[in-house]
């Protein structure tokens, strides 16, 4: 980072810091408007920031143009924030006297070794690890915008109280929050969910239930179109397609280590007295896939795909149209190597990902996700797939980020973050590196030794869940599908109804011609 946008928003971190005091400007003015109000937590977010608060009356937009209105002025007094420690005690005391429960939740819950620091600006004073800007001088009053309140539950937990969340934004420049404003209203033009919705392409049910879609047949069509696609795509770069049970016993996801480490996202029941889990992935079954079978060295790499359905259990609050459901199908893959064909294959992976995306006309970033601290496998074996995934892509001449302590318990991760039209991006592809799983369900092939050896293996996804590429696509072209994956492609409109048989004709012709054809015969 040069030293010449150190202090912009080209800084992440300068970034995240500005959002962040902007919060504590967002929490002051609430209390000085509302003193009656209860402070929960305000963090900056990837776009933005938000405070939680507990109002004994519902926030309404005039409550929040007031608050807006009052955040300004705090800018405009230019208030120096200033830090201090507390010892514990102190700080439970200090909250207590200030009738914030939760601040004295939070404090509680600290690590007995931890700093309990605070910001004070002005009257107002919050419990905070920081950083901040040393004033609210520095920050753009007029360029100050709350963009919603919504509800959520205190830290997550749909047991605890539900709170009121107040989301905002706020740049350097006025004309940044303008430009910013534009962009958010095109989104909403485009957002999926009405779309879809208006395209007849899915809907969904209340008795069927949360995040379970329904696909209406235009939507059902674009599945197909997709998924096709797809496997004749991944047969091109010599993948075998194969299918796995939708649900399977305790015992599978327990060798696999999902039963431990992933229970709470899985839906289980019993059957026959024996515990058994729908599917939320599609690796064990993969696993055995390849274990049926004797290979040899020269038989590798063995790369095996499946359109699978998952099921997983999503919060309720996180669930959104196609974006984030809770069944859905993968276009999964599984790549079984030996260890000197592991860069080769991450290679091929990522030139099949360029090969899908520029058809979309979608670039994308990358993000190295590295070991979390709930993992199975030596540090050492992590260090080193780290490393082999690092190799792979610098080689390709692709930049990438890391995302310290986020990869999956098995193995670290290369993300694929798509850019759409407007700029936003989304998670989709991704290229998982395996050393543990086969391990643990003891695959083996014969090498060049003539003795039994342990493959290394790569999950694999390009869309990710076909669904939620439906609706990152949706919004990409603004419902305008390319001509190829559109369920509709010509309509034909009769002038008047001695036109009617005529149209019929050409409908005829033109969907024994392979169009996918409509006829709209209103008068």
């Amino acid at each position: 980072m040069s030293e010449n946008n150190e202090f912009t928003f080209e800084n992440p971190q300068y970034r995240k810091t500005y959002w962040h005091t902007c919060s504590h400007v967002m929490a002051q003015a609430v209390k000085r408007l509302y003193p009656e109000v209860k402070l929960a937590i305000g963090p900056s977010i990837d776009n933005g920031f938000y405070y939680d608060f507990d109002a004994p009356f519902n926030f309404t937009q005039e409550n929040l143009d007031a608050i807006e209105a009052e955040m300004r002025k705090i800018c405009k007094e230019k208030l120096k924030l200033e830090r201090f420690e507390l010892p514990r005690e102190e700080a439970i005391k200090y909250m207590q006297e200030k009738d914030e429960p939760y601040k004295v939740e939070l404090i509680n819950d600290l690590p007995a070794d931890a700093h309990i620091s605070f910001y004070t600006q002005g009257e107002f004073t919050d419990l905070c690890a920081g950083p901040h800007l040393d004033s609210t001088g520095r920050i753009k009053g007029n360029a100050i915008k709350l963009t919603q309140c919504c509800s959520a539950y205190w830290r997550g937990d749909s047991k605890r109280k539900m709170l009121q969340r107040i989301y905002a934004v706020a740049f350097p420049k006025k004309e940044e929050l303008d430009q910013y404003l534009a962009e958010q209203a095109e989104a909403l033009k485009r957002d999926h969910n009405k779309l879809g919705r208006d395209l007849e392409y899915f809907t969904t049910v209340d008795c069927i239930g949360q995040g379970l879609p329904i696909l209406l047949p235009k939507g059902a069509r674009v599945i197909q179109l997709l998924q096709r696609w797809v496997e004749d795509v991944e047969q091109a770069h010599g993948y075998l397609l194969t299918k796995t049970p939708l649900m399977a016993k305790r015992e599978l996801y327990k060798i696999s280590g999902h039963w431990d480490h992933y229970k709470q996202n899985m839906y289980t029941t019993v059957i026959d007295d024996e515990d058994f889990a729908i599917k939320p992935m599609n690796c064990p079954g993969g696993m055995l896939m390849f274990k049926r079978k004797r290979y040899s060295y020269r038989d590798l790499p063995v790369r095996m795909a499946e359109l699978g359905t998952v099921h997983r259990h999503e919060l309720s609050g996180a669930l959104h149209g196609l974006m984030r459901v809770r069944c859905f199908t993968q276009d999964d893959a599984h790549i079984f190597m030996t260890p000197d064909q592991m860069k080769d294959e991450i290679k091929n992976v990522v030139k099949l990902f360029d090969e899908v995306y520029s058809v979309f006309g979608l670039s994308y970033t990358i993000e190295l996700s590295t070991m979390p601290e709930d993992h199975i496998g030596t540090v050492e074996q992590w260090e080193h797939n780290q490393d082999i995934l690092k190799e792979a892509i610098t080689e390709l001449g692709k930049p990438f980020t890391i995302n310290e302590g986020d990869g999956a318990f098995y193995g670290p991760k290369l993300d694929f973050h798509l850019a759409d039209s407007l700029g936003r991006t989304w998670q989709c592809g991704t290229i998982q590196l395996d050393s543990q799983l086969p391990e643990r369900f003891e695959l083996e092939y014969i090498g060049a030794d003539g003795e039994k050896h342990r493959p290394i293996m790569i999950h694999r996804v390009v869309l990710g869940s076909i669904e939620r590429f439906i609706g990152v696509i949706t919004e990409h072209f603004a419902g305008a599908f390319p001509t190829w994956l559109a369920p509709e492609q010509v309509r034909v409109m009769p002038m008047t109804d001695r036109n009617i048989p005529c149209s019929q004709e050409v409908v005829n012709q033109l969907t024994a011609a392979g169009f996918r054809v409509t006829m709209d015969d209103r008068n």
